[in-house]
């Protein structure tokens, strides 16, 4: 497998098909649903469904029980089967088929010339619209039984899952239409047994508002089941005698909408998407009581297996990755995101002031985003427990490498939300330390080590804890979750260290937005909000080590990487678990192209930037190296502070338990095996 197919990162492309149906005339059908299923096989589709009953049209009321008709359908079957001996797609068809006294509504699962199984309907309506009692016989508890037609013999029953030997994950279980409007559904059942990839062929005619049901089933299935759920209905050319149709396709994942259709199209459709089996796979095994479910039910299937032979090349990536998975290019999803984000940490501030008595807090303020933010967060939270903003006791804290810039910006920030502002210059004391332990820079040498960093870092967190003791507060921490993650942090009197922590939660990449909301939602005054805006301008820098004039600051990001990509990383370390090589595999494709794909709103133009294979790989290593091998023993000892993103936290009470001694050899073998250099 190359590394750049789809079906060597544990994805599978899959499709809901809607081709134009001929009412009662099996053999134009047969030939719509081969044209489909020739451009699957074109686009490297493992899996295509089609509508319920689309062989023979869904709405043909008592044609169904006529035996020209049932004929028909048997040869177009066969048709389809016969061509598809030259295909690697998956076809899943709907046909009415005779089998012993009675006709039912089935799927048809075919795959090279062969037919895997038979699924008949469960559930069928009659009410309002719906006449199915009238013609079909239920397939409900069918299992274990045989069906012949045309020559073709197949598994028939309730009881059957389709599954791919040869693509790790791809397990398909098929129901049809009204099995998935009842309270407990063939899919969950289907689910449990294993299935990941779970198939509705539909009729469902169209009423107003019904759409809108088939999407909620769709979504809160898959989301219930963490599955791919791929949902078909019937289109143009059914039976407009009583009805009409929309051809509603869609395609879910895990209860996240992948790619949907155009409704009332007149003509066929494929709607595709790349279903991550993987993501899958992992989620089942991380949420336990998914699998202590499966437990307590003792249903049987018949486990039917295939070989999909999947190409071992590119065939492009058909799914929509986030550049930012904390932050959403959808306008009104990021807006919630902050609302909710920027609550979750007030709240969480609000709580621990009120149960601990405090009444100040104590912060220091950079003039960079994080401690921009935390503080923000502090007023809000003192106004809303009633208290005057002077009892926030805010400190900036200028060193050798301070920006007249971010001082500036400091200082406006503290004066703007009329707190207790005030400056401590740590310069005296950090070069009297310096001294006092030998260090070259006491002598008078241009020195700048880790240890000149971080005793500025360390003399600024002392400050605070023993202004805090001295003011009765409690310091307020303003790192943030992808510092944590990169060991981005001083250790014990650091950083690392605070009474409460209102960021650590909140990856770099959400922190601007989240500012960007709070001026656009106008939290606060407009001499705030300019100020806000300057900040959010300018460079991420620690400003611990002198630059010369002219030259520039030192970066944050030129050390352990650029925070777009590290947190792209961290998502899909912590939220899912996945292989190095997948997140790179994502992360060419997310980042290879500026022009290519969404942008979160307001977006600077000036920021945007893309990256290569070769720069991934590169950052991809340092953040396995600083994760795994580094910083772990930073987080163990991590402040309290609220978890904000459903991203994850890094908190050993929360999200992330790991030994601090571990080692990152398994995931840099992985990335060292499977991505080119």
């Amino acid at each position: 497998m190359s590394f750049h197919s789809i079906y060597a990162h544990g994805f599978a492309r899959v499709a809901a098909c809607v081709t134009t149906s001929h009412v009662a005339d099996p053999t134009a059908n047969a030939k719509a649903i081969l044209a489909a299923a020739n451009a699957c096989h074109e686009q490297s589709v493992a899996v295509a469904v089609f509508p319920e009953l689309c062989l023979s049209g869904y709405a043909i009321e008592d044609l169904v029980k006529q035996d020209p008709l049932l004929d028909a359908v048997e040869r177009g079957l066969a048709a389809i089967v016969e061509a598809s001996s030259t295909l690697m797609t998956v076809l899943i068809v709907g046909a009415p088929l005779r089998f012993g006294a009675r006709i039912y509504n089935c799927a048809v699962v075919v795959h090279r010339g062969a037919v895997l199984g038979v699924v008949p309907k469960s559930y069928l309506p009659t009410y309002r619209e719906f006449y199915e009692g009238r013609h079909f016989a239920s397939g409900a508890g069918i299992a274990g039984e045989t069906i012949a037609f045309g020559g073709l013999h197949a598994p028939f029953g309730v009881d059957l899952l389709f599954a791919a030997e040869d693509v790790p994950g791809l397990t398909i279980g098929v129901e049809i239409c009204e099995d998935m409007w009842i309270p407990v559904t063939p899919a969950s059942e289907l689910a449990l047994a294993g299935a990941s990839v779970l198939i509705n062929l539909s009729g469902s005619p169209i009423t107003i508002g019904r759409a809108r049901a088939r999407a909620l089933l769709c979504q809160s299935t898959s989301a219930r089941c963490l599955a791919a759920y791929v949902y078909s209905a019937a289109g143009a050319g059914e039976s407009t005698t009583d009805l009409a149709w929309d051809g509603q396709t869609s395609i879910y994942e895990n209860g996240a909408l992948l790619a949907e259709g155009e409704r009332f199209r007149q003509g066929g459709q494929i709607t595709l998407a790349d279903v991550d089996l993987d993501l899958l796979r992992q989620e089942r095994a991380l949420m336990g009581t998914f699998d202590d479910n499966r437990r307590q039910r003792e249903a049987f299937f018949r486990k039917v297996t295939f070989a999909l032979k999947p190409p071992a090349g590119d065939i492009g990536f058909l799914r929509k990755i986030e550049r930012f998975p904390f932050v959403p290019s959808d306008e009104s999803l990021l807006e919630q995101d902050c609302y909710e984000a920027y609550n979750i940490q007030v709240a969480g501030l609000v709580q621990r002031m009120r149960a601990t008595g405090t009444k100040r807090v104590v912060i220091g303020v950079s003039g960079g985003l994080d401690s921009t933010h935390a503080l923000i967060v502090a007023a809000k939270a003192v106004d809303l427990l009633g208290l005057p903003r002077e009892n926030i006791l805010a400190y900036t804290m200028p060193g050798f490498a301070t920006g007249s810039e971010s001082k500036t910006n400091a200082l406006a920030l503290m004066k703007a939300l009329q707190t207790n502002g005030q400056e401590l210059d740590i310069r005296t004391t950090a070069t009297q330390m310096l001294k006092d332990i030998g260090h070259p820079f006491g002598k008078g040498e241009k020195v700048y080590d880790v240890t000149f960093e971080n005793v500025q870092a360390g003399l600024r967190t002392d400050y605070l804890f023993r202004l805090a003791n001295h003011h009765g507060g409690i310091v307020i921490g303003t790192g943030d979750l992808s510092e944590l993650a990169l060991g981005w942090c001083t250790y014990g009197v650091g950083d690392q260290m605070a009474h409460y922590n209102v960021n650590a939660g909140v990856p770099k990449t959400l922190i601007q937005h989240l500012i960007r909301w709070v001026i656009a939602s106008k939290q606060f005054d407009d001499d705030v909000n300019r100020t806000l805006s300057l900040i959010l301008s300018a460079e991420i820098s620690p400003e611990l080590v002198p630059v010369e004039p002219g030259e520039k600051p030192q970066s944050t990001e030129a050390s352990v990487g650029p925070y777009e990509l590290q947190d792209f990383n961290l998502f899909y370390t912590l939220r899912f678990g996945m292989r190095p090589s997948k997140i790179a595999f994502m992360a060419q494709h997310a980042w290879k192209d500026v022009a290519k794909g969404e942008w979160p709103p307001a977006f600077p133009n000036d920021k945007r930037r893309a990256h290569d294979l070769a720069e991934i790989r590169r950052w991809l290593e340092v953040f396995l190296r600083r994760f795994f091998a580094f910083s772990q023993f930073k987080r163990s000892a991590m402040p309290n502070g609220p978890k904000v993103s459903a991203g994850g936290s890094l908190s050993p009470r929360g999200d992330w338990r790991a030994p601090s001694d571990s080692s990152a050899a398994a995931w840099l073998e992985d990335l060292e095996r499977n991505v080119p250099k």
